[in-house]
């Protein structure tokens, strides 16, 4: 049955992987047997991919919309690209979240250079670690379709949380986002003023650092006044990789915090923020866990 299948070809792709990794510790004495696996695991691909597009059948006491694989650290390889890369799955409102940015602790710098945006920075241990995935990790997370939905966790210093979902989300040379819901306010759009839509919708921008200024704010670099990399207009309605400012309200030159300006306004610095992307049935398209790093729930 499918329960059956789906365990059986489960066990086969970690006996492949497993020796895999083992003969690349050894040592170029083992390359030929090494290069014997890969070719192995090449041939099996086509079958190992559909681990988990499998669902096993609902057993008593057990709702077959959740999803077994707990929150964590995980190593994927999405279809689209073949080089595991780590990164925190969350498993919440029906699982399937790649999280591609978190604020939480003001631990790590985002005022950062296109190249570590590009790359991605930041610690991947612990639940609340700070970072940012990466843009090239992230295309390759998203599978490059259309359809992802990105979702925004907020909470500011008073513990109260709020969300916002975007349908049809996509970057490629910009920032593409459709359909809003959630109770924080559609700040991606700037707003529901046309005149701030104008000037601070995030839809349709390309990303900016400070070395690279691709914003439309013709008087000055809105990467430099905020000091971070992120979709700027002219500048922002929201700016999740902004100064983390642990007071919540702040003051300064430039309302260069951690903003959602749809909820607490450009002065308030938020204390946690994650943005986290879903395909639109993450378990029918191919997404290869190769292995779990560690989990925290």
């Amino acid at each position: 049955d499918g329960d059956k299948l789906f365990r059986v070809l489960s066990a086969l792709q970690l006996l492949l992987l497993l020796p895999l990794v083992g003969l690349q510790k050894m040592g170029p004495e083992f390359a030929n047997l090494d290069a014997s696996w890969l070719v192995l695991q090449f041939l099996l691909e086509p079958y190992l991919n559909i681990v988990l597009q499998i669902q096993p059948p609902a057993q008593p006491g057990w709702d077959h919309t959740e999803e077994k694989i707990e929150n964590g650290y995980y190593r994927i390889r999405p279809r689209a690209d073949r080089e595991p890369f780590l990164v925190y799955c969350d498993m919440s409102d029906g699982g399937g979240w790649t999280v591609i940015q978190r604020r939480s602790n003001g631990k790590e710098n985002f005022n950062r250079k296109w190249a570590d945006y590009k790359q991605g920075f930041g610690q991947f241990q612990s639940k609340n670690d700070e970072y940012w995935l990466g843009k090239g990790i992230i295309l390759s997370a998203q599978l490059l379709t259309k359809e992802n939905s990105l979702k925004i966790d907020l909470m500011d210093w008073h513990g109260e949380r709020r969300y916002a979902i975007y349908e049809n989300f996509q970057i490629k040379n910009e920032l593409w986002v459709g359909t809003y819901s959630g109770n924080a306010g559609d700040a991606l759009f700037g707003g529901s003023n046309f005149e701030e839509q104008w000037s601070a919708s995030h839809s349709g921008m390309p990303f900016s650092t400070s070395d690279k200024d691709h914003d439309r704010f013709l008087a000055g670099n809105c990467a430099q006044e905020n000091k971070c990399g992120w979709w700027f207009n002219r500048c922002h309605a929201a700016n999740l990789n902004g100064q983390y400012y642990k007071t919540g309200n702040y003051t300064g030159r430039h309302d260069n915090g951690v903003v959602w300006s749809t909820w607490h306004g450009f002065w308030y610095s938020l204390k946690y923020t994650a943005m986290k992307i879903r395909l639109p049935s993450f378990v029918d398209v191919g997404m290869n866990v190769v292995s779990n790093i560690r989990t925290q729930k």
